[in-house]
C-alpha cells in the first residue's frame, strides 16, 4: 500500500518537474537571442539582448520581469529607462535578428542563379550576401550594429552560389568557363554561370 502511494507521489513529482522544466525552456527561448528594437531616445534601430534567464525564472510566478542584459549603446547609456522593451511586449518574435533576416530574404532571388529563397537553413547552408562592390560576405562577417545598412545595400546570394563563386574567386586557375555549353548566359565574370561550375 505504501509502495503504491510512494510511486504515485514520485510520478506526480516527476510530471511536475518535467512540465516545469518545459515551461522554463519555452520562456527562455522566447526571450533569448539578439533583438532589434527602436530606441525611444534616438528613434533609430538598436541592438539589445534580454536577460532571458531572469525573464524565464520570473515567469514561473506571474508576468515575466523583462530587463536588458546588453545594449549596443552601453556603457554610455546604461542608465536609460529601457523604454525600448515595450517593442518586445507587442511582438517579441518580430524583434529577433533571425526573424528580421527571414523576412528580408522572403521574396528575394539569388543575384547569381535567380532562384527564389523559399526555405532558409541557418544551421548548415546559410545564405550569404554580395556587397555593392561585388565582394561575397558571410553573415558572421556582419556586425549586428551594421545590420540595417547591410540589408539596404547588399544583395542576396544562395548557399550554392556562395560556394561556387567563392571557389571561382579563390581558385581562378582551376575554373574553366564554357559559355557555349547549354547556352549559359553571362560573361567570363561568372555572374550567371555559378550554377554550372
Amino acid at each position: 500500500m505504501y509502495t503504491a502511494a510512494y510511486l504515485t507521489v514520485i510520478a506526480l513529482i516527476a510530471s511536475a518537474s518535467y512540465f516545469g522544466f518545459m515551461w522554463l525552456v519555452r520562456a527562455y527561448s522566447r526571450y533569448r537571442g539578439t533583438k532589434i528594437v527602436t530606441c525611444p531616445e534616438t528613434g533609430r534601430p538598436a541592438v539589445v539582448e534580454i536577460d532571458a534567464l531572469h525573464a524565464s525564472m520570473t515567469s514561473t510566478v506571474g508576468s515575466p520581469d523583462i530587463r536588458l542584459e546588453n545594449c549596443w549603446r552601453w556603457p554610455l547609456k546604461e542608465q536609460c529607462g529601457q523604454e525600448c522593451l515595450t517593442n518586445l511586449d507587442v511582438a517579441p518574435g518580430q524583434c529577433l535578428v533571425s526573424g528580421v533576416l527571414m523576412r528580408w530574404y522572403r521574396g528575394k532571388h539569388c543575384v547569381y542563379c535567380g532562384k527564389p529563397f523559399e526555405e532558409l537553413h541557418w544551421t548548415d547552408h546559410k545564405p550569404a550576401l554580395q556587397s555593392p562592390e561585388g565582394a561575397l560576405v558571410r553573415w558572421n562577417g556582419v556586425s549586428v550594429e551594421s545590420l540595417s545598412v547591410v540589408l539596404e545595400t547588399h544583395l542576396a546570394v544562395c548557399w550554392n552560389c556562395y560556394i561556387a563563386q567563392s571557389f571561382r574567386l579563390n581558385h581562378p586557375e582551376m575554373v574553366v568557363y564554357r559559355p557555349s555549353w547549354n547556352d549559359i548566359p553571362g560573361g567570363a565574370d561568372g555572374l550567371s554561370a555559378s550554377r554550372h561550375l
